[in-house]
């Protein structure tokens, strides 16, 4: 009886201490994937947005600088996906809306990369960015042209885009959200679209770094 009241102890103590290290190993259990915690790596790196030259819908050509002390909120995409990315961009669209259009442009600027971009020419970005009413300025969609400069922004931000033989792509979504000083500040689910908005107009109201 006192052998198995001791197995008993043991035992529980083996699984509270098992316990105790998957707690502290996952950031007090919010990294259950590996996905999850890279995301939080991420959030916790604040990555600079890297020097790349990005070419809009219009043709325009300039750096991050061009948003200089503002926010700015991105997506990654190609326009021949017919999956994840349009749903990325509806919902991108729906945040936008629900944000102050005092803000927009002035305060944030909504901006959707293409990581094609032999692909997604400017003619082709200008034609996608009507599907969703993008009007072009305050929410802008572009590519980078240059493919080392592109590889080095989607390392930094982790996005992992993985090419088939049929011109299409595996990728990740989310939506990430950049300071007014060019570091990646969030990450965020782009399902939940009605705590994305509620956090970008909660950072924008405190004026946050």
């Amino acid at each position: 009886m006192i052998n198995n009241r001791y197995t008993k102890i043991s035992f529980l103590l083996v699984i509270l201490f098992g316990i105790g290290l998957f707690y502290f190993g996952t950031d007090g259990f919010t990294a259950f994937t590996a996905e999850t915690a890279r995301v939080q790596q991420l959030k916790d790196d604040k990555p600079k947005f890297p020097d790349v030259t990005l070419e809009d819908s219009m043709g325009r050509k300039y750096s991050i600088s061009e948003f200089e002390d503002k926010y700015v909120f991105i997506t990654f995409l190609y326009t021949s996906c017919t999956t994840v990315c349009p749903e990325l961009e509806y919902n991108m669209k729906q945040v936008y809306d629900k944000l102050p259009s005092t803000v927009k442009g002035e305060e944030i600027v909504f901006l959707s990369i293409s990581f094609d971009p032999e692909k997604d020419t400017p003619a082709v970005l200008n034609k996608y960015k009507d599907y969703f009413k993008s009007d072009g300025e305050t929410w802008r969609m572009a590519r980078i042209p240059d493919k080392t400069e592109l590889d080095s922004l989607l390392k930094a931000f982790g996005v992992i885009v993985i090419p088939d033989n049929n011109g299409t792509f595996a990728h990740n979504s989310a939506f990430y959200l950049v300071d007014k000083k060019g570091s990646l500040m969030d990450v965020m689910d782009y399902k939940k679209i009605d705590e994305a908005a509620q956090k970008v107009n909660n950072i924008l109201e405190r004026g946050e770094e």
